[in-house]
């Protein structure tokens, strides 16, 4: 996690997420199969890279605490491209240690009927336990879609990018 304070301020850190109150300082986090998540409150903003290491770690929590310790009032959330479970075959121990932190929300089934990761769901549920009510999600599926990379699909290294600015 890293904290913006000016623009440019920590340009190429490596975190799964960022927060600021700076207007014109941008956020970005990129991903291929993970849910970018943008995260925006009352003079506040914030990008997260949510995969499912990230949300056994608590990163979409620790996102929205670090923006409630920059400001007050609600945050609202809108989750990205992101595969979705009918592409998503997911081990069992890991998917049963994500389904007893976050619910039986996060677990899906593949096209063809195997264990499977919702991972948008797994950040809704991460979302709802951090005090984040209002959430949109795109319900695009990085595997599926001609218009968005996967590395679980194509085994290529290329990515999307969330980027997003306070307006002045």
């Amino acid at each position: 996690m890293v904290v913006v304070e000016r623009p440019g301020d920590q340009a190429g850190a490596e975190a799964d997420a960022a927060v600021t109150v700076v207007p014109g300082a941008a956020l970005c986090v990129t991903v291929a199969d993970c849910a970018p998540v943008a995260l925006l409150g009352d003079g506040v903003l914030g990008v997260v890279h949510a995969g499912w290491r990230g949300l056994l770690a608590g990163v979409v929590d620790a996102a929205v605490e670090a923006l409630a310790a920059l400001g007050p009032g609600p945050v609202r959330a809108v989750i990205g491209p992101c595969i979705e479970a009918s592409c998503y075959e997911f081990g069992t121990h890991e998917l049963e240690a994500l389904v007893a932190d976050l619910g039986e929300e996060v677990r899906g089934c593949t096209a063809d009927g195997r264990p499977a990761l919702d991972l948008g769901g797994g950040v809704r549920a991460a979302l709802a336990r951090a005090g984040v009510d209002e959430c949109q999600r795109l319900d695009v599926c990085t595997a599926c879609s001609q218009e968005h990379w996967s590395y679980r699909h194509e085994r290529a290294g290329a990515r999307q990018a969330l980027v997003a600015c306070l307006v002045p």
